[in-house]
């Protein structure tokens, strides 16, 4: 990998499960399921978007609450309900016309390596198992749930020498947006 590699990035799609969460599935009643999200990923997110990026989430399961969280954030891909994600995988590819070597992923456990053995930019959080581990060019120093796609996110922009411009662009939309009557 070299910084060429990261240059050519233009989606960054993710699991949930581990990554965006820390991996707790909490049931309440009825079919109530209940993640916790972390702020500074969902700044991260919009960071990315604000560089340019496209976002966009790989998961195994169906959650009302990664729906109505990546749909907050902007993302451009939700793929819920998808245990084979290299299948998922390659259906955005087709969709969306990407090739490997634009594409990054961030995953955590044995399901994400068929993608993170095909993406140009393989990437995980600190509390990965070590078979994903040792397919990442970064590790998180972060676990997921607690800032790692931030961390992560950073990393990408700075490579790519967008983070400044992504960060003067949001300031730019939040002074231009109408401040709530008190």
């Amino acid at each position: 990998m070299n910084d060429s590699s990261i240059a050519n990035i233009k989606l960054l799609l993710m699991d949930v499960d581990g990554v965006l969460t820390k991996g707790d599935i909490i049931y309440g009643s009825g079919q109530m399921e209940i993640k916790v999200f972390n702020v500074q990923d969902g700044m991260g997110i919009t960071l990315a978007k604000a560089a340019g990026l496209q976002v966009g989430v790989i998961t195994g399961r169906t959650c009302e609450a990664v729906q109505r969280r990546c749909s907050e954030l902007g993302f451009d891909i939700i793929l819920q309900d998808c245990p084979d994600k290299m299948e998922g995988y390659q259906a955005i590819k087709r969709k969306f016309g990407y090739t490997d070597d634009e594409i990054a992923y961030i995953g955590d456990d044995i399901q994400d390596l068929p993608v993170l053995q095909r993406v140009g930019i393989p990437l995980c959080v600190s509390n990965s198992v070590d078979e994903v581990k040792k397919h990442c060019v970064f590790v998180a120093t972060q676990h997921g749930g607690k800032g790692a796609v931030r961390e992560i996110i950073d990393w990408i922009l700075n490579c790519q020498n967008s983070k400044t411009d992504a960060v003067k662009n949001i300031l730019k939309q939040t002074r231009n947006t109408r401040v709530p009557n008190l």
